[in-house]
């Protein structure tokens, strides 16, 4: 759609305050675990995931309030599947993915009731089982007259965004054994749908005048997982943008943070040859010490102490093995700090809204959809 939305990254506490005065609903933890499954990190950042949290219940509450407006026109008591399918007519391709998975429900819903073999007529199953793609056809047919929407229940497109996500699933789990390929399979099957009560009441569809449907809200889960993944695709751009190239002019225009942010990595990064320079005990960090002509008797206590600390179980051992010690906790360090930096940061999801809201052309300060402190759909 090309309507806007307040943007959450700007009033995040007023949308958070908006969920109700108790304890806020928050979809966080099955946030991680989607985006997880959508490409980021095996543990994603927990801030990350808020910020994700607060965009897409701006978003879907403000998609929902739109369907309501449209219910209303057209005097229906309830939001139904027609009022979310109308939402979408100006972008074809995501009407497709989504006339795409009402017909996979549709076949789910029959493997999942075990209708036999010779029961499964064309009639029967048309009638019975293709619910959703019955009453889809049946809402593009009298809305169509050219059939531009009906050609999308039949015509078979390669979706490109579709295929980029499974290709970057497939990198994804080149390198995983059993157990992680285990746990990642079940992270793909996190959705907002499976937790259905706890969406209603994170959407607060209880207080709305005119309130969803089943269908509806099966339609607004998968929306609202649409829109993260869409999220994730566009921060995984951003992030590679944001990546420092070698012998690329282009890389000073990163951003003061990101470089900041660099900097702050490179000591612990570097390992074990950074470790040593930083070690005040390391011989590049001492001093030379100042020639003199010491008495016979301090020459002979410097050899003792010196032959001493060579020995087995010496001082100069002790000092070895903790430095030893330390360079292992700062190499650990260091990995950490490394695998939490591969994770996509709130710095990627704040650029890309602005990269996906941003309009380009010389008029597009006067259309009437543009808007400087809003934010456009992400699903429809």
């Amino acid at each position: 759609m090309s309507s806007n939305v307040a943007s959450p990254v700007s009033s995040g506490a007023a949308s958070s305050s908006a969920r109700g005065a108790g304890k806020p609903i928050s979809f966080a933890s099955e946030l991680q675990t989607m985006m997880y499954a959508l490409g980021d990190v095996r543990r994603p950042l927990y801030e990350t995931a808020v910020l994700v949290d607060d965009i897409v219940h701006t978003q879907v509450i403000n998609m929902l309030q739109q369907a309501a407006e449209v219910s209303q026109l057209r005097g229906a008591r309830v939001i139904s599947a027609e009022d979310l399918m109308f939402l979408l007519l100006k972008d074809k391709r995501k009407l497709r993915r989504l006339l795409k998975y009402m017909n996979f429900k549709d076949l789910k819903s029959k493997v999942m009731k075990g209708i036999e073999e010779e029961d499964t007529t064309e009639e029967k199953f048309s009638s019975n089982v293709s619910k959703r793609q019955k009453l889809a056809q049946d809402f593009l047919s009298s809305i169509d007259q050219t059939g531009e929407f009906l050609s999308l229940l039949v015509e078979e497109e390669v979706d490109e965004v579709k295929q980029e996500r499974l290709e970057r699933a497939e990198r994804q789990t080149r390198m995983m054994d059993s157990a992680q390929y285990a746990e990642y399979c079940e992270s793909r099957q996190q959705s907002f749908y499976k937790k259905a009560s706890k969406f209603r009441d994170w959407l607060d569809c209880s207080s709305m005048e005119i309130k969803p449907n089943a269908a509806a809200m099966e339609i607004l889960a998968y929306l609202a997982y649409e829109t993260v993944a869409q999220l994730v695709d566009l921060a995984l751009l951003v992030k590679q943008d944001m990546a420092a190239k070698a012998g690329d002019p282009f890389s000073q225009a990163i951003s003061a943070s990101v470089i900041q942010y660099q900097n702050t990595l490179e000591p612990h990064l570097q390992g074990h040859s950074a470790t040593v320079k930083m070690n005040p005990e390391s011989p590049e960090n001492t001093p030379p010490s100042t020639p003199n002509t010491p008495a016979s008797g301090s020459q002979h206590q410097s050899k003792t102490s010196h032959s001493g600390s060579i020995g087995n179980g010496g001082v100069g051992q002790d000092s070895s093995s903790k430095t030893k010690q330390r360079k292992r906790k700062k190499s650990a360090a260091a990995y950490g700090i490394e695998v939490q930096s591969d994770a996509i940061q709130p710095s990627h999801i704040r650029e890309a809204i602005r990269r996906y809201s941003h309009k380009i052309g010389p008029l597009s300060p006067f259309t009437s959809a543009y808007r400087r402190n809003g934010m456009t759909f992400l699903a429809c």
